[in-house]
């Protein structure tokens, strides 16, 4: 999934903006470093999920049925 699929819309960017300069408030500097922590957490949780997928299943190796239905019978 490319990051220019998941970009929102400038509106929505300035109310999530906004949102994050109340929740902190009105402090925009707060509001930064608030972000800044909350990306940090993400990275992680992106880290330990790459981590625990297993290579063979990443690349495609093991072949997984589109329709789950029929695996279970």
């Amino acid at each position: 999934m490319s990051a220019a699929a998941e970009t929102p819309a400038p509106d929505d960017l300035e109310a999530a903006a906004d949102q994050a300069i109340v929740a902190c408030g009105g402090d925009a500097r707060q509001a930064v470093k608030a972000l800044l922590v909350a990306n940090g957490f993400l990275e992680a949780q992106v880290e330990d999920l790459r981590a625990s997928v297993s290579a063979g299943y990443s690349r495609g190796r093991f072949d997984v049925p589109r329709d789950r239905k029929d695996w279970y019978d």
